[in-house]
């Protein structure tokens, strides 16, 4: 398959995904068998709304992988041990390596020009994160010697970040980390004094051990607490090896081999117009020995150029979901 890097115009992406899509089909068993389950006749598809979209669910109970490749290497979701948890197996850890850079630099900027800071506690303590795995990409590539993550030990990251303050600093933070760590500097009376230096990216997740709150209250929250505007956020997942960049206002932007789609939530054969909220479908040309076609269980809605993300499917009205999961 040519590279999906060098994809400039829509017309590549669709040539791409046709590509990818009939690739699949005859290498996927998984995908295959979805496919033929729904008798679409994949010599018929030519639009991108007309490609099947295998359901996240899937990840889960099946290994999702090419047929002509083996490979040791997956990412799992994060969980508890009780839960049945999403595996996605890599082929070639190139691929994500290059999605990882080429997403960054597009959107933020070079690795090599940040100092990066994780805190990440309830992934650094599983294992298999696709989340770790590219921040330790970045840290790397960074090479400062003041890369590092922090589980709990706030006082540590408060003295570092203000020893930072001249220089430029990515804070990698799961959203209920961000907020305990702004929960330590309130209740201690610490005020982190920085420049526009810093950057703050939150990549999601309460995990139950917050209260749930909308995209926007977040990020005010975040904004206030560490007296910056450069709040970004990263939409990605196990089941993908791209990432979409928010640089505010909870409007992400896809780089040029991703694309999001809003299906109708009653009905997962339709789609919405642009301002309407509907379930996320990802087409992730990454994806090239899983699957690049994802319906997923995110609400979201296009705006533009960009998207949105609104929260999750309420169950009860996941009707669609489950036919074709069923």
């Amino acid at each position: 398959m040519e590279n999906i890097f060098d994809i400039k115009t829509e017309h590549d992406f669709l040539a791409a995904s046709l590509r990818t899509f009939r690739c699949q089909y005859d290498n996927i068993e998984v995908y295959r068998k979805f496919v033929d389950y729904l008798k679409i006749n994949p010599e018929e598809v030519r639009s991108l709304d007309k490609i099947p979209f295998l359901p996240i669910e899937m990840f889960k109970n099946h290994q999702i992988l090419d047929k002509n490749v083996s490979t040791d290497l997956f990412f799992q979701s994060s969980g508890t041990t009780q839960m049945n948890l999403s595996k996605h197996f890599i082929a070639d850890e190139n691929i994500y390596k290059e999605s990882i850079y080429k997403s960054f630099e597009q959107f933020i900027g070079k690795p090599e020009d940040f100092i990066f800071l994780g805190l990440l506690p309830s992934y650094l303590e599983k294992q298999n994160s696709s989340l770790i795995y590219m921040v330790d990409f970045l840290m790397k590539k960074s090479g400062k010697p003041e890369n590092g993550y922090f589980l709990y030990n706030h006082e540590d990251l408060f003295k570092l970040l203000n020893d930072l303050k001249d220089k430029k600093v990515i804070l990698f933070g799961v959203s209920f980390a961000l907020l305990d760590f702004l929960d330590f500097c309130n209740s201690n009376s610490q005020t982190l004094r920085f420049s526009n230096t810093l950057t703050v990216i939150e990549t999601g997740g309460m995990k139950g051990r917050k209260e749930e709150m909308t995209k926007d209250e977040l990020l005010v929250i975040l904004q206030e607490g560490f007296k910056t505007d450069k709040i970004y956020s990263e939409y990605s997942m196990t089941e993908l090896l791209s990432q979409a960049y928010s640089l505010g206002q909870n409007e992400y932007q896809c780089p040029n081999w991703m694309r999001i789609l809003i299906r109708n939530v009653e009905d997962p054969f339709s789609y919405e117009k642009d301002g309407k909220t509907g379930a996320i479908n990802i087409i992730d040309l990454a994806n090239v020995h899983s699957c690049s076609f994802i319906a997923t269980q995110d609400l979201g809605k296009i705006v533009g150029d960009k998207f949105q993300v609104l929260g999750r499917i309420d169950h009860s009205d996941i009707r669609g979901c489950s036919l074709l999961v069923s």
